[in-house]
């Protein structure tokens, strides 16, 4: 009688912290929705020339708006949808490395996958002349090769984070010579288009950029978000995952694949925008604070990052820049302060 007594309590408290941790993660969403469609709504007003939010809605709908239409409808709206878009692949695909790797290093721009693409992509443009939909081919199938050679070197009866980690940042540093090797033999019109591949920007986002880039993604968000139920498995290591019924070698290795491919056609699209996919699941995890899976979260601050930092480049700061400039100057000291605290925390999410 009495343990039964004292079970309902501990039973309602528990129900009772799933309720609110449930309530929390719902509110971050939701915030994170409203303000990621008032940054898109911002950047589909301002310009050279500002539109008043009922033009760029009417635009929106497929009226016609003398002036909004060409400026808003063929510039501005694919500028921000592939900024959303992109911001959502690398999210999604940071967080899932960080979270299946438990180290919060464990970021394709920083393990070198980005510079995969990159390498590829300026090689082909400088050697072979390559442009358009081939060059997206060719960059995302470079990124996920390279994320396949530096599995395969990371390998010894298991994958181990730092040993990838370690892996994929030499890598990186070799991928970043032949970069500037080919930029050095380069012309100055290659030079210029290679540009791209190098700083991460949204100045070619024109509407032959975003349809592929949403037909990949509605592919690959829903297989992101059915092979993320394995993570909270895989955080506890490879033998309770497995004694949970999670295979943890083939559930790294399907998550791997999916998180690659995801960052490699975001960086197809723009080009390797710095840090996103490295920042936006700690801050979806600072944000979240345990309350609910980060995919959504991180995807959502990854589109928020991107829509932001490019607001920035293009207005605010005088001279206009490259979204991945801006990015670059915000991830670039968070980077240092996470690597000085990670000896007393093991770097994890």
């Amino acid at each position: 009688m009495t343990s039964t007594v004292l079970e309902r309590p501990v039973g309602a408290t528990v129900a009772a912290g799933r309720r609110a941790r449930s309530r929390r993660w719902r509110r971050v969403v939701v915030v994170l929705v409203v303000a990621l469609l008032a940054v898109t709504l911002l950047s589909l007003c301002v310009g050279e020339r500002s539109y008043s939010p009922l033009d760029v809605l009417r635009v929106i709908l497929g009226q016609d708006v003398p002036g909004a239409s060409f400026t808003v409808g063929d510039l501005r709206l694919p500028r921000a949808l592939t900024g959303v878009l992109v911001g959502v692949a690398f999210g999604m695909g940071g967080v899932m490395f960080q979270t299946m790797l438990r180290n919060v290093l464990a970021s394709p721009d920083v393990i070198g996958i980005s510079a995969g693409s990159s390498a590829a992509a300026v090689v082909a443009i400088t050697v072979f002349g390559l442009s358009g939909a081939t060059l997206s081919v060719v960059a995302v199938a470079s990124g996920i090769g390279v994320a396949g050679l530096i599995y395969a070197l990371s390998w010894r009866r298991g994958v181990h984070g730092t040993r990838l980690i370690l892996i994929g940042i030499a890598i990186g540093a070799m991928l970043d010579s032949v970069i500037s090797y080919a930029i050095s033999r380069a012309g100055i019109y290659d030079v210029n288009e290679a540009m791209r591949w190098l700083t991460g920007s949204l100045n070619s986002a024109f509407w032959p950029v975003v349809q592929p880039l949403a037909l990949a993604l509605v592919v690959l968000v829903p297989l992101a978000t059915i092979l993320s139920r394995r993570l909270g498995a895989l955080q506890l290591g490879d033998d309770a995952s497995t004694a949970l019924g999670v295979p943890a070698d083939r559930s790294r290795l399907a998550l791997l694949v999916v998180a690659v491919a995801l960052v490699s056609v975001g960086t197809a699209a723009a080009g390797p925008i710095a840090f996103v996919a490295f920042l936006a699941g700690p801050i979806a995890h600072r944000l979240v604070r345990g309350a609910g899976p980060l995919l959504w979260p991180a995807a959502l601050v990854g589109a928020l990052l991107v829509l932001v930092g490019d607001f920035a480049g293009q207005h605010l700061l005088g001279l206009r820049f490259p979204v991945g400039v801006v990015t670059g100057v915000l991830g670039a000291p968070y980077l240092l302060w996470l690597l000085a605290r990670s000896n007393r925390t093991g770097g994890s999410l």
